[in-house]
């Protein structure tokens, strides 16, 4: 099983290339305590190959089954699988949880736009008619004029796949969100203890120091690292609304440029490291740079959730945690009490 549905996909992409003929199932409502989310992807190819999970093994092998037919037939399955179902006890899903799973043939020309966007950091969406099986693709430039616009927007805002419906139809949106990224601006203590948790969490990490002795492979294995200014960082390394930054220097030689780059960026989290004195001069050089206190007040600082956090481990446990709330609960007021 590949790690993720991103994974997942890209080689499903290189599947086709190959000339096999996939299905794919998604897991479209749950109920209870259901083994795997909303928007979860099994990809099967005609040989019964396949990719991902709908269910964490328990229902495999019947989704497999009805996804052969679905390639055969050309044809679209609704699957339910529960605890109080025959077939569900046959297929073995006895955690107390009920799926539904709509399995249907994977559209080849869908699948590599997607992968396009999300190779391009852009966020997208599929609406696929439960029915019919009609999909389109809802690209981040052509929202605005798509006839579930408000919802599909609303879906990706919060980075979760879902039923909805139009014209009196049932569909299904399923979202393709980039991956969420921690960029931490100070190769630092805290950094170090940071990029191996906010793995362990599923983001991605980016460490920018100029300061060559700090960035360097043995203090940060596996991180991708950017020795080189901010300002210089950044023409490179995008921002968007899937990045969280967080400034960790002390130095406003450093901090300072890339604080107004993410004040100019959708970043979804901005936290920046030091006491409220230290805080309060960074707000005073912002306010000079012509920054609003609309602005000014998207900043976490000092940056972390309250929990009385003193070592750097600690620090950093404190941060990831904050940004977590961040991504899935939106941003706290920026003035309510932080770690450091």
């Amino acid at each position: 099983m590949l790690a993720s549905d991103d994974d997942i996909l890209l080689e499903a992409e290189r599947w086709t290339s190959a000339g096999r003929a996939l299905a794919i199932a998604t897991v479209v409502e749950t109920w209870g305590s259901a083994p795997r989310p909303v928007g979860s992807h099994l990809v099967v190819d005609d040989e019964g190959n396949f990719l991902g999970s709908v269910s964490g093994g328990c229902v495999e092998g019947e989704v497999v089954t009805q996804a052969l037919a679905a390639i055969g037939a050309k044809s679209r399955h609704m699957l339910e699988f529960g605890v109080a179902d025959e077939t569900a006890w046959r297929a073995g899903l006895s955690c107390g949880g009920r799926i539904k799973v709509h399995v249907r043939p994977l559209d080849a020309e869908i699948l590599e736009r997607i992968n396009a966007e999300r190779a391009a950091r852009r966020p997208c969406a599929t609406v696929t008619d439960l029915g019919s099986g009609a999909e389109r693709l809802v690209r981040s430039d052509n929202l605005a004029a798509d006839a579930l616009a408000e919802k599909v927007a609303a879906q990706l805002r919060r980075r979760e796949s879902g039923l909805a419906e139009e014209d009196g139809r049932a569909v299904f949106i399923t979202v393709y969100a980039p991956p969420a990224r921690i960029i931490a601006v100070g190769a630092v203590h805290i950094s170090q203890a940071l990029a191996p948790m906010a793995r362990l969490a599923g983001f991605d990490t980016v460490i920018i120091d100029p300061r060559t002795a700090f960035a360097t492979a043995d203090r940060f294995p596996g991180a991708e690292l950017v020795a080189e200014w901010p300002q210089d960082a950044f023409a490179s390394v995008s921002l968007d609304a899937a990045t969280a930054i967080v400034l960790l220097t002390h130095e406003p030689r450093i901090d300072d440029e890339a604080l107004i780059r993410a004040l100019h960026a959708d970043c979804f989290y901005i936290g920046a490291l030091g006491s409220r004195k230290t805080h309060a001069r960074r707000l005073e050089r912002m306010r000079a740079a012509g920054f609003s206190e609309a602005s000014l007040g998207r900043i976490h600082a000092p940056i972390g959730l309250d929990i009385g956090a003193r070592s750097p481990s600690e620090i950093a446990v404190a941060i990831l945690g904050e940004i977590i709330e961040a991504l899935r609960r939106g941003p706290r007021m920026a003035q309510s009490g932080r770690a450091a």
